[in-house]
């Protein structure tokens, strides 16, 4: 079975519902996934992909003649095209109207993203759980990954008070863990303001938590800019120095992490971390948290606009690092939650 997500973390995270739901309907199936290569091992913590096939985007993708090929890559033409050239034996996919010989339902805008793949599947008669989010947190063993200098019994950090957390979530310090800043985004509107995640690393690290500061490779100088103005030491900032399973790891172990709406967030809901999530330019109930779980806060303004746009959404401006700390008082203790 040939099933194409040629996307990044976040989207292979919410497809994983449907993607466990094809692995139930065809339990002997060999699942390759065409997604890019460095989402392999998180592939495989699904339970649901044995290989991984090197993929970025909508195709071409180098496969021939599976029994099966699923389209949960987008609406057509060119996913579908791009599968309908590797000659499967049957196709699962959305209609398209520049492809009346494909057949399946239709496109709809305003579904949730999980939402949106599971009734493409129950449309051709396979059953899939939207709740079925679920990972098991990877263990730093088998992450295959060295730990990152400077974590190892703890960070020391120096951030200033800053806006208290209340007593009763900074209480939370007092546990073993981490808190996890993730300030960055694939596009510039969905990134809240560096100086703003700085006011919240600050206040978060003033309350006595252990605050890390994550990101890849690219978001190397946005990070070291969010703990420099958090008053945060160097050994603080994890980004470009651990791989997505090590992410995982980390975030899994955490006592909290805030982000925008990008792939870590869909971690934090998969390993049952605690988050507060900034919503911009698209509303969460296409991509935010399942709804109903307290651990999950979402922050959104409920304006939209160009995801892709080249300067911090509009509405996404209008969230205080205030707002950020109101939410992070709301959260249960770590004894009251309940798992995703």
């Amino acid at each position: 079975m040939l099933v194409l997500r040629g996307l990044g973390l976040g989207d292979l995270l919410t497809a994983v519902p449907a993607l466990r739901g094809l692995r139930r309907a065809w339990p002997r199936h060999r699942i390759v996934l065409a997604a890019p290569a460095v989402l392999a091992g998180l592939a495989r913590l699904t339970g649901a992909v044995d290989e991984v096939l090197n993929v970025h985007g909508p195709g071409p993708v180098l496969f021939l003649g599976a029994e099966v090929a699923v389209n949960l890559h987008g609406a057509g033409p060119q996913s579908t095209t791009a599968l309908l050239r590797t000659a499967p034996g049957r196709l699962l996919t959305h209609s398209h109207p520049t492809l009346p010989e494909v057949s399946g339902p239709a496109w709809r805008d305003d579904r949730h993203e999980v939402e949106r793949w599971c009734a493409l599947l129950e449309w051709y008669g396979i059953a899939a759980d939207p709740a079925d989010l679920a990972l098991s947190v990877p263990s730093v063993e088998t992450t295959g990954e060295a730990e990152p200098a400077g974590l190892t019994g703890g960070v020391e950090v120096a951030g200033s008070a800053g806006t208290a957390v209340n007593a009763g979530w900074a209480g939370e310090a007092e546990r073993p863990g981490h808190v996890i800043v993730h300030p960055g985004a694939a596009f510039p509107a969905r990134r809240w303001p560096p100086d703003r995640f700085a006011q919240v690393a600050a206040a978060l690290a003033g309350d006595g938590h252990r605050v890390l500061i994550t990101g890849d490779a690219a978001e190397r100088d946005l990070a070291h800019t969010v703990a420099a103005l958090a008053g945060l030491p160097r050994e603080a900032v994890l980004a470009g120095r651990t791989g997505l399973e090590r992410l995982a790891a980390l975030v899994g172990t955490a006592r909290l992490v805030v982000c925008g709406d990008t792939g870590v967030a869909h971690l934090a809901t998969a390993l049952s971390t605690p988050s507060v999530v900034l919503f911009g330019p698209t509303p969460p109930a296409r991509w935010g948290p399942p709804p109903g779980r307290g651990h999950h806060v979402v922050l959104w303004r409920g304006r939209t606009g160009d995801p892709f746009a080249t300067r911090p959404d509009p509405g996404l401006l209008t969230i205080s690092p205030a707002d950020v700390l109101a939410a992070i008082a709301t959260l249960p203790a770590a004894e009251e939650r309940s798992p995703s």
